[in-house]
């Protein structure tokens, strides 16, 4: 068994989803949102490489000592499988794995909104799913593939770095592809994506501008193309793919983005009551209003869209944390804290509940 296990089992018995490791501190787990030493005794430059080496491939670990990050996933065999990122830091070498859960949760399991069922059965456009580090977004795109190989035929291609969940097919047939072992890049996978004759085609992540351009591309040639971005709302997400491009390209980039932005799932984390953790949803969905608003560059109206939509199956973000203040699984100091509009959660704090909860 290799030495890390101990530590991931560790971090599995005590409910913890990330395992934190960095030269000179304990190592760490988060649980319940906070990080928890897993042990008192620091870890040395000597007993972190041994960690890492054991588990990573010889031309992986040369990449790694080469660029001084590196993206891997590990198994522990009927347990759990988890994604590494291998790092250099100020004090030397470091990592964290995140768990991937063995088993793919379903809507239910997570008690998505059932509108993105709708998504599901798309033919073709881009649908993003963005949020913050550590908010999800994986674990809700595995939701939507479960759900469509269930109750779809398609060919699904998945692009990812690394492979994080393994779908066996049911109704559908899926392609997993892991960045640096198959392909050399998303670029290249994205190239090899449209000669392989795909329905669908999951992106990990939209790192790069050739990434963004090739997904868009992908999704304009009547490909249904599901990916993930790091913005915490709509508007953020419409500026960050716009705004990645050099200036003169960006008024090709928002017609292209008009034509084929078929929805956008927003996604945050919230402490629930009385513990663990919950998601929170704003959602745009593909609306009249939406191809104009896009090409004539008026982001900020994707506010009003959305708040149009309801009867649609759209909402804010703040009103999702609404919602669930209502319901009495998260706080009104864990909704202020999260919510843009913060007058709308003022008015329900209790008298020393935010400097409580915070």
């Amino acid at each position: 068994m290799p030495a890390i296990d101990s530590l991931l089992r560790l971090m599995l018995e005590k409910g913890g989803s990330d395992l934190h490791l960095t030269v000179g501190l304990p190592p760490k787990a988060r649980i319940s949102g906070a990080l928890t030493p897993l042990a008192d005794e620091p870890v040395s430059a000597e007993k972190m490489e041994a960690f890492l080496q054991e588990i990573c491939p010889p031309q992986r670990w040369a990449d790694y000592l080469e660029r001084k990050d590196l993206d891997l996933a590990h198994e522990i065999p009927d347990l759990a499988r988890f994604r590494g990122n291998y790092l250099y830091n100020h004090w030397g070498q470091a990592a964290v794995f995140r768990q991937i859960p063995s088993k793919i949760l379903s809507f239910d399991d997570l008690k998505l909104p059932e509108v993105l069922k709708k998504l599901c059965h798309l033919n073709e456009g881009l649908v993003l799913v963005t949020g913050p580090t550590g908010s999800g977004k994986s674990t809700t795109l595995a939701a939507m593939i479960d759900y469509i190989n269930a109750n779809l035929a398609r060919h699904i291609i998945t692009i990812e770095d690394p492979v994080e969940f393994v779908h066996n097919n049911k109704k559908s047939t899926i392609v997993h592809r892991e960045v640096g072992d198959h392909p050399r890049s998303f670029g290249d996978a994205l190239k090899g994506a449209m000669r392989h004759d795909p329905d669908i085609v999951l992106l990990g992540e939209m790192r790069e501008l050739e990434t963004i351009k090739l997904a868009l591309g992908c999704a304009s040639m009547g490909m249904l193309v599901f990916g993930t971005l790091h913005t915490n709302n709509a508007p953020k997400t419409v500026d960050r793919i716009i705004n990645t491009f050099p200036a003169d390209e960006q008024n090709q980039v928002r017609v292209m983005l008009s034509g084929c932005l078929a929805g956008v799932v927003s996604q945050l984390l919230c402490k629930k009551i009385p513990k663990g953790r919950v998601a929170v949803h704003e959602i745009l969905l593909q609306h009249e209003a939406l191809p104009n608003t896009i090409r004539s560059g008026q982001i900020a109206n994707i506010r009003a869209i959305i708040e149009n939509g309801r009867n649609d199956g759209m909402i804010t973000m703040d009103h999702s944390l609404l919602a669930r203040v209502k319901d009495g699984s998260v706080s009104a100091a864990e909704a202020y804290m999260k919510a843009a509009d913060k007058a709308l959660f003022a008015g329900l704090l209790k008298p020393g509940e935010l400097e409580a909860g915070h």
